[in-house]
């Protein structure tokens, strides 16, 4: 019985500490959204939407 009051108290914990940094994550990506304009806010957004974009190597053979 005493081995089970220990699992359980140990899931509890390790769900306590997901939840946590499950947190923490998602305030570190809200941190970065409020930081960076949103895309139609910035001038050069529609400049993009035209242009097909440019390949970083060249086409082997």
């Amino acid at each position: 019985m005493f081995e089970y009051e220990l699992y359980e108290l140990r899931a509890a914990e390790l769900r306590r500490r997901a939840d946590h940094e499950r947190l923490v994550r998602q305030a570190r990506q809200d941190h970065r959204a409020a930081r960076r304009p949103a895309p139609h806010e910035t001038p050069e957004a529609e400049a993009h939407t035209e242009r097909r974009r440019r390949h970083r190597f060249t086409r082997a053979a």
